[in-house]
């Protein structure tokens, strides 16, 4: 599939994309807020800049978007560009893995949910990560 932007409209439309703060995270982050639970947004100093972080309990949460981490349902490279997009996406993939590695060597827990969680069913994907939150909290 050719892509229907012009080069100059294609990197307005990708300069555009956030890395944090994204709408979706933060209808999480103020919903897990609402119901009382005290967690740290993007928070740099950690490895990987997780999109939530409790510090004292070592617990991190990941939102991983579907296409920029390859969902095994939604993830579809784009047919445009391969190489780079090849590149781009398998090292995010692979940044992926020794994020999760990383934080199990130093024994703190991760979860990663897929964007499609939320938006497929935003209540039960809240309930899994305040249930991670709580579970892994008293464990510790």
């Amino acid at each position: 599939m050719v892509d229907h932007l012009s080069k100059e409209g294609r990197s307005k439309v990708m300069s555009s994309i956030r890395s944090k703060h994204t709408k979706l995270e933060d209808k999480v982050t103020k919903e897990l807020w609402h119901r009382g639970l005290r967690i740290r947004k993007n928070v740099s100093g950690l490895f990987g800049n997780p999109d939530i972080a409790i510090k004292k309990k070592k617990l991190v949460v990941f939102i991983d978007s579907c296409f920029w981490h390859e969902c095994p349902l939604h993830g579809k490279r784009p047919e445009s560009n391969v190489d780079y997009w090849n590149k781009k996406l398998d090292r995010n993939k692979k940044r992926d893995i020794e994020v999760n590695e990383y934080y199990n060597r130093i024994g703190w827990e991760v979860l990663r949910i897929w964007e499609h969680e939320i938006t497929d069913d935003f209540i039960l994907a809240l309930e899994k990560i305040e249930n991670y939150l709580k579970l892994a909290s008293n464990k510790k």
